[in-house]
């Protein structure tokens, strides 16, 4: 009866005030990082600090590009959206974008001439005007390092393959444990696993290992967090590599869900909660894919703290306006069987954002970096060396995003 009836206190957790202390190194290996009085979460800092080579200097044709990025974002009460490329204050480009609900939050464009401009009420208009200098991600630089963030359910062992990759070709990674997952505090409130809580961590944690140049990987809900440090700080942020994350939506928890039931009723669920994801979040449901699971502590957290992060899920600001603000050259992966985010949120994430790529994982799911770890590594590695080029065009000064136009090679089981 005390389990069934506990109610929801209002958010007390706000943003970390003052001087950032260290962290605290764990008997294992771990960093244990305090945010707030009882709000300790478990990080991983992992580098290879004497395997690295000396830092190497950049050729005189790889030097920093300057990029300028001039945009007009109107949102329609509708929900359509308009993004138009400015060059000296006149609408060089427009992209209408329309929301459809009837394909999952899929985008379909259409020629603006067939639309009544007049039919439409302006919500709100956004004007972008940013220059940023993007160059080469090496592993040999000194001041580069890497961000992972998992998603709901997991923990950073999810990461474990890119980390141990990563770190051994010199690159400075850091993966935290969202607040209730893995090795992190376990708050017995619910307001404390609110969208805007946990971006706090998260941002703690960045603020925490950051350096000159930083690189985010998020999977699934963590790609709301590394969108929402990429909008805070975009001067630290060089690139961004959404895995699975779906399409550029303000977050809403949904009223009729299976976590929203009380969390004894979740707790006698449980199993089939985790079938249910071994089901959705993996191609193939062989001895191979549940040691993957049981290994990467997907859904071993808590009835309470599963039922709280899921109904915690309210981020109204991140709308296709937010998503389209950004100018971070950003590898968006897919994995091709994910019953979870289906493949067409991804390509609207890729529509909407300015510099994006897109790079199918044939033989993978939602939990592709799990089940794919060398074609996801090899995505990675390629992103990190890969450098913007201004292309020869009378509008050099944007960026130029086409089906030739590749960043990086593909590999076996890796589609563009």
């Amino acid at each position: 009866m005390l389990c069934c009836c506990g109610q929801e206190t209002r958010n007390s957790v706000g943003p970390h005030g003052g001087t950032v202390p260290a962290p605290v190194s764990a008997p294992d290996g771990f960093d244990m990082v305090e945010v707030l009085p009882g709000r300790v979460l478990r990080v991983r800092h992992a580098f290879s600090p004497h395997n690295n080579p000396a830092p190497l200097h950049q050729p005189t044709d790889c030097a920093p590009t300057a990029v300028r990025c001039r945009r007009r974002i109107t949102v329609y009460k509708n929900g359509q959206v308009c993004i138009e490329d400015l060059v000296d204050d006149i609408p060089a480009a427009a992209t209408d974008v329309e929301s459809s609900s009837g394909d999952g939050g899929a985008a379909s464009e259409q020629p603006p001439q067939r639309r009544s401009r007049r039919s439409r009420r302006t919500k709100r208009t956004v004007l972008v005007d940013r220059e940023r200098s993007i160059t080469t991600c090496r592993a040999t630089d000194p001041d580069l390092v890497l961000f992972f963030f998992h998603g709901v359910g997991g923990a950073l062992d999810v990461w474990r393959e890119q980390l141990g990759a990563l770190a051994a070709r010199g690159y400075e990674c850091v993966a935290p444990d969202m607040l209730g997952h893995g090795g992190s505090s376990t708050p017995t409130v619910a307001a404390a696993y609110t969208f805007n809580a946990l971006a706090e961590d998260a941002k703690h944690v960045f603020r925490r290992y950051a350096k000159r140049r930083n690189v985010l990987v998020g999977h699934s809900y963590g790609v709301s967090f590394c969108v929402h440090i990429a909008h805070e700080f975009p001067d630290l942020v060089s690139k961004l590599v959404l895995i699975n994350g779906g399409g550029p939506t303000a977050l809403e928890p949904s009223v009729c869900s299976l976590f929203s039931l009380p969390p004894c009723v979740l707790h006698c669920l449980s199993p089939c909660l985790t079938w249910a994801f071994l089901k959705a979040g993996f191609a193939h449901q062989g001895v191979k894919e549940k040691q993957l699971l049981k290994d990467g502590h997907a859904f071993s957290l808590s009835p309470f703290v599963l039922r709280a992060t899921m109904g915690g899920q309210y981020w109204p600001e991140g709308d296709e306006a937010f998503h389209a603000e950004l100018t971070v050259p950003t590898l968006i992966v897919h994995g091709r069987h994910d019953r979870l985010v289906p493949l067409e949120e991804d390509k609207r994430m890729a529509e909407i954002l300015l510099i994006a790529f897109l790079k199918v994982v044939e033989e993978g799911s939602h939990m592709v970096m799990l089940e794919c770890p060398e074609a996801v590594n090899t995505l990675l590695q390629d992103f990190l060396l890969w450098e913007y080029r201004d292309m020869d065009s009378p509008r050099a000064e944007q960026p130029v995003r086409t089906e030739a136009t590749k960043p990086f090679g593909t590999t076996g089981g890796v589609a563009a």
